[in-house]
């Protein structure tokens, strides 16, 4: 498989061969939704924490007696019918994690950026090479490019200060190196821009 790659400026640079084997995948729905459901509860902190009846304060004395008050009873202040009471069900700290398979995660990736592709929402240009820290700089070529809701993928080395100074305050506009991709970020805006370079690292990767 051929991809057309791209200068900052839109002009056609070169055409890069690529596998089909990664950026042909058939689009599996099922895969990628065990994948993201996985991948966003493993996210999940799981650290809130209630306390039971047995672990507020307060007395453990009977409040009152038991008949004649005209009150209904009651056998301590902690009880979760009186306010500063403990919490029925209380919530403990506990692992949201769910176990993903490095294949199917593979397969996953695979199946987004293969999607990406045949609906032309991932694009590849030459290099992020900015001359400049400018947000305006990066946003003008970005427009130019008609790209106003996009990922932008760089590898390590490409991921400089002037990129991170020019994209850090431009909205529906993130800027991450490709040890960073993830399904959900794929699927979280409408277009994908990588470099050449950051291409071949991804396809290294997933291989």
């Amino acid at each position: 498989m051929n991809l057309d790659i791209k200068t900052l400026d839109g002009q056609h640079h070169s055409v890069l061969r690529v596998s089909d084997d990664i950026f042909s995948k058939e689009y599996n729905e099922p895969l990628i939704h065990q994948v993201i459901v996985g991948y966003m509860s493993s996210s999940r902190q799981g650290s809130c924490a209630q306390k039971t009846r047995s672990e507020v304060s307060g007395s453990g004395a009977k409040p009152w007696k038991q008949k004649g008050t005209g009150r209904a009873r009651a056998g301590t202040i902690r009880s979760p019918i009186f306010r500063k009471g403990g919490v029925t069900f209380a919530a403990k700290p506990r692992s949201y994690k769910k176990k993903i398979n490095r294949k199917m995660y593979r397969s996953a990736l695979q199946s987004i950026i293969s999607e990406l592709l045949r609906n032309k929402r991932l694009s590849t240009l030459h290099s992020m090479d900015l001359k400049t820290p400018k947000t305006k700089d990066l946003v003008s070529k970005l427009k130019n490019l008609g790209f106003v809701d996009a990922l932008i993928a760089v590898t390590s080395e490409e991921f400089t200060e002037y990129l991170r100074l020019a994209s850090r305050n431009i909205k529906n506009i993130a800027v991450c190196n490709t040890q960073e991709i993830n399904p959900v970020a794929l699927m979280s805006f409408n277009n994908v821009v990588m470099t050449q370079s950051a291409i071949k690292e991804l396809e290294e990767r997933l291989t």
